[in-house]
C-alpha cells in the first residue's frame, strides 16, 4: 500500500506514523543516539578511555608528557589574554545600563576573571568542563557574609563565583527522556557524599560536542595512539639505554638451585638471586653483597656475578621514531608549528600560514566560550534580578592576537589608493592604535574625530551634490540649444546674450 509516498509499511509502521503525525507541534519526536544506561555512556570504543578511566588518562597526558603540556600551555594562555568586552544589545538606555550591571558582575567575582576561563579551559583535556553558578546579594564591600560582600551596595543579585566541579569527582549522569543533561551527579573528597547539580544552576562547556553528549570529546582524543607508542618508546629507549651503559646482569648458581622444590632454602635463595639481578642498578647506592663457595672437587666458584657488556648501537634509530610521534601529537591540533626551530626543516612562510589557521581555532573555541555564557548565564543572571531587558548584552572576544602591523599598513595603503577614506574616525584609529601597542584615544578625542569626520563628509556631500546639479543644468541648457560654456564665469548672468548676438 501507498501513504503519500511511504511503501511497503507494515501495520506497526502505519499505527507509529500516525501517532508521529498526531503529537503535538512541539512534542520532540527522535533521539541523538547517545549510548548510555543509567547515567553512564559508552560512545568510546577503546575500554581504556572511557569514563573515569578516561579522565585518569588524559589527566596523565596533560600533566607528564612535556609536549602536550607545552600544547595546552600555549592554547589556555593564549585564550587567557583575550579581552572578554561586554556588548550592549541595543542602542538605548536601558541596554547600556544592562551592559554596565554585566560588566560589573564579572569584574565583582570572587576570583579574577582569568581564572575562571583558566579552568573553563580544562575542557580542552577532558572535553567538557562543569561550573557551578553561586550567587550574591551585592551588599557593599564592607560585609562579612561572602554572599553579601560586593563592590555595590544595590542589593541586586550578581555572579559571586563560577567554581569547577573537577572532572574526576563525576559519578553520573541525569538525563530527561530526549536524551538531554539535567544534572551531574558528583562523589567529591573529602567528604565523598553524593550531590546533584541541576544544569539550570550550573553552566556545562564542551570543547567538541557529539550526540548531545554532556561529556563532548577531548582535545586530546586523536593525539592518544601516538602519545601511548611514545611513552612506551621512551621507556623502552631508557631500558635499553641503562642495560647498554650498566651491562646485563647474570649470575651463575648451581643446577641443583635452579631445581629445588619451593619453599626450600633453595629456593628462596634463587629467588634472592632474582630480586639481586633485577634490582642492579648504576646509580649512588650500587654494589652487590654476593656468597663466595668453590666446588670442593674442582675448586671452581659455586656462585659467580658479572656484568654483560651490551652490543652498543641499536637497529632503530628511536630518537627519529620519537620525535615523529610527537609531530603527530601536535598535528592533531594543527600545532606542530612548536616543532619550528628544533628541526632543521620547515620555512617562514609555512609557519606564518599554519600559526594563522592555529590562530583562527583558538577563536573559534573562545567563541564557543562566550556562547556557552550568553545563551545560558547571562540570561539566568538577569532573571533572578527580575529584570527582563527587551534584548541581552553578551560578552564578545576579542581576537586572540593583533593583527600583523606590517600588513595592515599595506593594506590600509593599497585601500587608499582605491579611494577609501581612512580618518579622521576615532573608532578606527583607537583599533590602529591598539593594533602598534600605542595609548588609546580618549571618549573625548574620539568624540572630536567623530565631529570632524561628519564636517568631512557633509562638506564632501555638498560639493558633489552641487556638481551634480551644475552638471544637470548644463545637461539640460544643451537639450535646448543653448552653449553651456557661456555661462562659465559670469555668476547671476544666466539667459542675457554674449556680445553681438540677439542685437
Amino acid at each position: 500500500m501507498d501513504h503519500g509516498g511511504l511503501t511497503d509499511a507494515s501495520g506497526a509502521d502505519e499505527q507509529a506514523l500516525k501517532e508521529a503525525l498526531g503529537a503535538g507541534t512541539f512534542a520532540e519526536l527522535g533521539s541523538t543516539g547517545l549510548k548510555r544506561s543509567s547515567g553512564y555512556l559508552d560512545e568510546e570504543f577503546l575500554p581504556q578511555l572511557r569514563g573515569r578511566k578516561a579522565v585518569q588518562v588524559f589527566k596523565e597526558m596533560s600533566e607528564n608528557d612535556p609536549m602536550v603540556g607545552s600544547l595546552l600551555f600555549a592554547v589556555t594562555n593564549l585564550i587567557r589574554n583575550v579581552e572578554w568586552n561586554v556588548k550592549p544589545g541595543g542602542k538605548s538606555p536601558e541596554d547600556a545600563k544592562a551592559a554596565k550591571f554585566l560588566e560589573e558582575c564579572r569584574d565583582d567575582m570572587t576570583n579574577p576573571w582569568g581564572d575562571f576561563i583558566t579552568e573553563v579551559m580544562t575542557m580542552l583535556s577532558f572535553g567538557w568542563s562543569w561550573h557551578e553558578v553561586v550567587y550574591k546579594s551585592r551588599g557593599g564591600m564592607w560585609q562579612k557574609d561572602p554572599r553579601r560582600r560586593s563592590k555595590h551596595d544595590d542589593d541586586m543579585i550578581g555572579w559571586r563565583k563560577m567554581p569547577i566541579r573537577a572532572q574526576e569527582t563525576l559519578l553520573r549522569w541525569v538525563f530527561d527522556d530526549s536524551g538531554d543533561v539535567q544534572a551531574m551527579v558528583q562523589l567529591a573528597p573529602p567528604n565523598y557524599r553524593m550531590t546533584t547539580l541541576p544544569i539550570e544552576r550550573s553552566v556545562l562547556f564542551r570543547y567538541k560536542h557529539y550526540k548531545g553528549s554532556p561529556e563532548g570529546v577531548s582535545m586530546l582524543r586523536n593525539a592518544y595512539r601516538p602519545w601511548y607508542m611514545k611513552k612506551r618508546l621512551e621507556e623502552f629507549e631508557a631500558i635499553g639505554v641503562e642495560r647498554d651503559l650498566a651491562g646485563l646482569p647474570v649470575v651463575k648458581v648451581p643446577a641443583e638451585m635452579l631445581r629445588a622444590k619451593p619453599g626450600t632454602d633453595q629456593a628462596k635463595a634463587l629467588d634472592a638471586f632474582k630480586r639481586m639481578v633485577k634490582s642492579v642498578r648504576r646509580d649512588e647506592q650500587e654494589g652487590v653483597v654476593f656468597p663466595q663457595a668453590y666446588d670442593q672437587d674442582t675448586k671452581q666458584p659455586l656462585y659467580s656475578f658479572e656484568l654483560m657488556g651490551g652490543g652498543g648501537g641499536r637497529a632503530f634509530n628511536t630518537d627519529a621514531i620519537i620525535k615523529r610521534y610527537e609531530e603527530r601529537i601536535l598535528m592533531t591540533v594543527l600545532a606542530d608549528f612548536i616543532l619550528v626551530g628544533h628541526q632543521s626543516t620547515g620555512s617562514y612562510s609555512l609557519h606564518t600560514d599554519k600559526t594563522g589557521i592555529f590562530r583562527t581555532s583558538l577563536n573559534s573555541i573562545a567563541r564557543s566560550v562566550a556562547d556557552t555564557l550568553n545563551r545560558h548565564a547571562v540570561p539566568r543572571l538577569f532573571m533572578v534580578n527580575g529584570w527582563k531587558p527587551s534584548v541581552l548584552p553578551y560578552f564578545e572576544p576579542s581576537d586572540i592576537d593583533s593583527p600583523d602591523i606590517a600588513q595592515l599598513g599595506q593594506f590600509m595603503q593599497s585601500m587608499a589608493g582605491t579611494g577609501v577614506t581612512w580618518f579622521p574616525d576615532g573608532d578606527l584609529e583607537n583599533f590602529v592604535r591598539q593594533a602598534a601597542r600605542l595609548p588609546k584615544l580618549d571618549k573625548d578625542q574620539v568624540e572630536m574625530r567623530r565631529m570632524m569626520q561628519m564636517r568631512t563628509e557633509a562638506t564632501e556631500f555638498a560639493t558633489a551634490n552641487t556638481e551634480y546639479l551644475m552638471a544637470q543644468q548644463n545637461q539640460a541648457m544643451a537639450r535646448d540649444g543653448q552653449d553651456p560654456t557661456a555661462m562659465q564665469g559670469q555668476p547671476g548672468q544666466q539667459g542675457q546674450p554674449r556680445n553681438g548676438e540677439g542685437r
